[in-house]
């Protein structure tokens, strides 16, 4: 699996940013590509290739996740990042 960590910290809390891969099969395209954002341990937000959008998972998040999604060309840079990661 790939493994990217990007950490940020402020005023004690602890922020960052996980990319990886999962690999479902032998075929490409299955590989999915997901990039998590923590905060203090805590997944808040993510996007999935093979959701295609991203998904919050708290009340932060949620915010995020719809303003992310509704970004212009947010979700075509993050199909990008999925074929480069390819």
């Amino acid at each position: 699996a790939l493994l990217f960590i990007t950490v940020y910290t402020a005023d004690g809390f602890l922020n960052y940013v996980e990319d990886h891969c999962v690999f479902n099969s032998t075929k490409l395209d299955d590989i999915e590509f997901i990039r998590s954002y923590y905060y203090n341990k805590l997944e808040v937000t993510r996007f999935s290739s093979s959701v295609g959008k991203y998904v919050g998972y708290t009340e932060y998040g949620v915010r995020n996740a719809e303003y992310w999604n509704n970004l212009p060309g947010e979700l075509s840079r993050m199909r990008n990042d999925h074929e480069a990661a390819l």
